[in-house]
């Protein structure tokens, strides 16, 4: 698994690898978030987990495996794993006959910090019931001093507890700059009380339809407009020596006159 931050968007690939060359099997964009209710904040860690989870649901509706391994519904920011025959499966469940599909996290050269938006993804996809080996310790909540890990604030930051609080913050301080800040959040109905109600929506519209929404078909381009025909070699040498002639003819005139 595979994920791409940009300054606006969060893309996420299921990648194996061939002879001749890495294939992609399935892969997500944060852009594709419009269509399940959420149109905005699409780099966060919160759109991140839910590019994870849409990746997640639309391989494993590709594989016929959405029904074996429905992935954690309800959001808990814990990190489950079971035992089978001596294997360690980051699942909460595992059938016997269909095993689960097992992916990696490649994080190229991104910062693997604790918190990073790379881990949201992660996230997302796990509970989308991918099987990816990982542990707490890279996810908002974990203290390294004491060794322990909150799940409910991982739950908070996947469900934009953060981004409420920052919201609810600067209405307070400064109305004028939160109206600027959060224009589109304001626009599109979204403010500090209902956010997590919506990010809510958003993770059960993509469980209900994982499939990709087809854009636009692309528009004939009229051509009416012919380029004309480009002139032969001989026709362009004639057209140059006709405009050598005639200014050599007004010179001579302009000679005259003077005399």
């Amino acid at each position: 698994m595979s994920d791409f931050f940009s300054n606006r968007y969060v893309k996420c690939q299921i990648i194996y690898a061939e002879v001749d060359g890495d294939k992609v099997l399935c892969e997500a964009h944060s852009r594709e978030l419009v269509h399940h209710g959420l149109p905005v904040g699409l780099k966060n860690y919160s759109a991140a987990y839910c590019t994870g989870l849409l990746v997640a649901r639309r391989l494993l509706k590709k594989l016929g495996l959405d029904e074996v391994y429905s992935g954690v519904e309800e959001v808990t920011g814990e990190v489950k794993t079971t035992e089978v025959n001596g294997r360690t499966y980051y699942l909460e469940e595992v059938d016997e006959d269909k095993k689960p599909f097992r992916a990696l996290l490649d994080v190229g050269i991104k910062n693997t910090t604790t918190g990073a938006r790379i881990f949201g993804a992660l996230k997302g996809a796990s509970d989308g019931g991918l099987d990816i080996p990982h542990n707490h310790k890279r996810f908002p909540g974990y203290t390294k001093d004491t060794k322990q890990f909150d799940a409910e604030m991982h739950k908070g930051r996947i469900m934009g507890e953060h981004i409420a609080d920052y919201m609810n913050e600067m209405q307070e301080d400064d109305e004028e700059m939160y109206a600027k800040h959060f224009a589109r959040y304001v626009e599109h109905d979204f403010d500090a009380d209902n956010i997590e109600e919506k990010l809510e929506a958003v993770h059960e519209s993509i469980r209900k339809n994982p499939e990709r929404v087809a854009g636009p078909k692309f528009t004939k381009i009229d051509k009416k407009y012919q380029k004309g025909v480009k002139d032969s070699y001989e026709v362009r040498k004639g057209r140059v020596a006709a405009k050598k002639a005639s200014l050599k003819n007004a010179r001579g005139d302009a000679m005259d006159e003077d005399e």
